[in-house]
């Protein structure tokens, strides 16, 4: 199993809108780095959800349940299915994440235009962690 994470805006689709469905597509990514972190996707992976904007915290996890295939917008790029697994208890800001040496390397702080990105267990492990920390 591989960890991701999946950054959207919560004003156009937030994991809560996720959470009232079954199960949605993950489509539109069209960077072509993300792309292909798409490509490598597999059904059971599980994903972070991190909203963007004034939020800029991950807020839960989804799991990946289908193969990739072409985006239905754009075929040249990549979607997969997607369905809400839980909630953080709290919610993991980009602010805490910066500030934790340990996460220095990991794209979510190098490269911010980046909206989906490979997340190391060691990564996962500490964000559910620091997601416990009140």
């Amino acid at each position: 199993m591989n960890y991701w994470l999946l950054k959207t805006e919560p004003d156009e689709f937030s994991y809560h809108d996720l959470s009232n469905a079954p199960h949605d597509v993950w489509d539109g990514v069209r960077n072509v780095q993300a792309r292909k972190n798409m490509k490598e996707m597999e059904p059971g992976d599980l994903a972070f959800i991190y909203h963007t904007g004034k939020e800029k915290s991950i807020i839960g996890v989804a799991e990946i349940t289908s193969d990739p295939f072409p985006d239905p917008g754009d075929p040249k790029f990549t979607a997969v299915h997607v369905q809400s697994r839980y909630l953080l208890p709290r919610p993991v800001s980009l602010a805490e994440i910066k500030a934790a040496p340990q996460f220095a390397g990991w794209a979510l702080v190098r490269q911010p235009r980046l909206s989906v990105m490979p997340v190391t267990t060691g990564h996962w492990q500490a964000i559910h962690t620091m997601a416990k920390e009140t």
